[in-house]
This record gives structure tokens, sequence and C-alpha cells, in this order.
């Protein structure tokens, strides 16, 4: 029981690590000009809006999900999304900025 309790709780904290990896030299090609300039800026203004609009407890659940009640069930049942990484990548996007890979 412990193990299980464990698991869960550092499934539930590795979900505040994430950090996008940004191309800061080159352009997206929806812009002229680069905007690397106002990187910390879109950072926290998306971080913003993805703490408004996920709901933290279901992020949460579908880490438990996918790392510990799909391998008991053999992989039968299917993978949940993780949304809060979907949308900053596509927030940062949306900004001009190349998202390049996760942490």
């Amino acid at each position: 029981m412990k193990k299980l309790i464990l698991i869960i709780s550092s499934l539930l904290l590795a979900n505040c690590q994430y950090a996008p990896k940004v191309d800061t030299v080159g352009r997206s090609g929806t812009f002229d000009k680069s905007r690397a300039e106002q990187l910390t800026n879109d950072l926290v203004i998306c971080r913003e809006l993805v703490d408004s609009n996920v709901n933290y407890f279901v992020e949460g659940y579908a880490y438990v999900h996918n790392w510990v009640i799909r391998p008991q069930t053999l992989f039968i049942v299917p993978k949940m999304e993780y949304k809060e990484k979907k949308y900053m990548d596509n927030c940062l996007s949306g900004r001009g900025h190349s998202v390049i890979g996760r942490n």
C-alpha cells in the first residue's frame, strides 16, 4: 500500500515540472520577425491560461491511469491524454514560438 501511495504522489508531482523547449533563434512561419524577446512574457501568460483551463485532479488521474492502471490491465484500457502539455504547446505556437520538445 505504501508503494502505491508513493507512486501516485510522485506521478502527481511530476505534473508540476513541465517546461517546453522553445527554439529562440528560428521564426515560426506565421510571423515575419523573431518573437524570442517576448518568450518570458508569453510563458507567463500561457501558464496562467493553462492553469485556469486545466483540472489538475483529472490531469493527475491521467498520470495514474497511464502508469498504474493501464499496465495492470495489460494495456487493454486506452491511454488518457495529458491536456496541460497540449494546451501549453498550442498557446506558445499560437504566439509565434516554435516548440521543439518537452522536459
